[in-house]
């Protein structure tokens, strides 16, 4: 596919005579963390009025439900979206899974990395936390504050672990990050960030397959003609809804807001969209 064959459309209500489910991220489409975007409420109000599916699928560390509280927060309507999936959600999962089978032994001390001290990506795991680089058994980047520490910070912190090449985990793999003082690097850069200080890393989350096929088994195995993945990021969004087989739309807000001709973006990942919308809106 070129990218001359995008088509660009005013809204998302075009999208909603063609497909019957609707795979949405949430930053950067839907809201920047403190407030809903112009015209999105009603947008995903909207479409499941129109009797579509809604899947809202996020690269969060946190799980489904503190996601759920802060979209309702914001104004979204309850009954709006009929799945969340974050990838912490499904990180925690993964866990259980492990702890279960015995591949992650209960009581791993785990320094967990996560924004204003939350700690729904372990809580109900048996995972003891730790604040000290020196006994981590275990690190999960759920999360960045590179709006409150610099590169340096992350750098002293996790030197010492990723040498003692202790496993880490990045359940949200996103590189850049919407903050009150605008975009800064996120919780996938301190994943690159541990790799070249010689640690080695497991991404959960978007462009994964896993966290699409968690959505579509939700959705009800839909055929894939009939989905479509929107998003604002072309390295997660575009190409991860491409390789799940589904279209995918770019949302030029966001981490594009600013952005000008993509065209290099789009070949560099080899991620073409199918549309372009300027803003998550109906009309």
């Amino acid at each position: 596919m070129s990218t001359t064959q995008a088509r660009h459309l005013d809204g998302i209500g075009a999208l909603a005579e063609r497909y019957d489910v609707f795979l949405l991220d949430q930053f950067g489409v839907l809201h920047d963390g403190q407030r809903a975007y112009p015209g999105a409420v009603e947008a995903v109000s909207a479409l499941k009025r129109a009797g579509k599916t809604v899947v809202l699928v996020s690269n969060s560390g946190r799980r489904a439900e503190p996601n759920e509280r802060r979209l309702l927060k914001l104004g979204f309507e309850p009954g709006s979206w009929d799945h969340f999936v974050s990838s912490g959600e499904v990180a925690w999962r993964i866990f259980k899974d492990m702890v279960g089978s015995g591949a992650l032994r209960a009581g791993t001390k785990c320094l967990l990395i996560s924004r204003d001290g939350d700690r729904s990506a372990i809580d109900g795991l048996p995972l003891t936390l730790t604040e000290r680089g020196d006994d981590a058994e275990l690190v999960l980047l759920a999360a960045s504050e590179g709006d409150r520490y610099d590169f340096d910070y992350y750098s002293t912190l996790l030197g010492p672990i990723a040498a003692r090449r202790v496993p880490c985990f990045c359940t949200n793999p996103d590189r850049i990050m919407l903050t009150a003082v605008g975009p800064r690097f996120g919780a996938g850069e301190i994943a690159d960030l541990y790799e070249r200080l010689a640690g080695s890393v497991t991404r959960i989350g978007k462009p994964d397959p896993a966290i699409y096929e968690a959505a579509l088994a939700l959705a009800g195995n839909p055929a894939r003609g009939n989905v479509i993945c929107v998003g604002d990021s072309v390295e997660h969004d575009i190409a991860g809804g491409r390789a799940a087989g589904v279209a995918t739309a770019l949302v030029k807000s966001g981490i594009l807001a600013d952005a000008g001709d993509l065209t290099g973006l789009f070949q560099e990942l080899g991620a073409w969209p199918d549309y372009t919308l300027d803003a998550f809106r109906w009309r």
